[in-house]
């Protein structure tokens, strides 16, 4: 199995390649799909080029993971997007982890993905769209169920490494830190 990270316009460059990053050096085959052909122009300006179009990715194709990273404009292109939503119910059908970073939880908000019970973080720029009860604003990295949510660019390395020890467990995340030298 492996992981499916979705690039949308306006993607938080470091919540996005930090992901990338992790997950790849973990041995877990990471897809990135991109929901615009051609060169993705991500938050800063700067350009990636996803491994394929989301529209091309086998609906029939099972991933451990489905990732959004944020970023005000990528998250609300996550939002608007047919295709995220059917990624995201497929994800809930299977029983398979989606994680979303800094704005992206909002598009989760959008698609109906959230439980009202689903406890959560996101940038503080969008908490006031979740309920009290779901908004964890203490934390940097919420795992509640199958979900996984983070508060913004500065938690990337956390969320990641989250990410890989929900999916590959502690010693992978220690093997995979080697390397990186995180603070995990």
């Amino acid at each position: 199995m492996s992981a499916l990270v979705i690039l949308a316009p306006g993607f938080e460059e470091i919540e996005g390649i930090t992901v990338i990053d992790v997950l790849r050096r973990a041995e877990i085959e990471t897809v990135t799909a991109g929901l615009a052909p051609g060169p993705i122009t991500a938050a800063r300006q700067t350009k990636h080029l996803a491994d394929v179009l989301l529209s091309e990715v086998d609906p029939a194709r099972e991933f451990e993971i489905v990732v959004l990273p944020g970023g005000a404009e990528g998250a609300r292109h996550l939002a608007e997007s047919p295709l995220v939503r059917d990624w995201l119910l497929r994800q809930r059908e299977r029983g398979q982890w989606v994680a979303a970073i800094c704005a992206a939880p909002t598009a989760l908000l959008t698609h109906g993905w959230l439980k009202p019970e689903h406890k959560l973080v996101s940038h503080p720029s969008v908490q006031a769209q979740f309920s009290a009860s779901q908004m964890q604003s203490n934390e940097r990295v919420v795992v509640d169920g199958k979900l996984i949510t983070s508060l913004a660019a500065g938690s990337a390395m956390e969320f990641a490494f989250t990410i890989v020890r929900c999916l590959r467990g502690p010693e992978t995340v220690a093997k995979v830190n080697q390397g990186v030298r995180a603070v995990v």
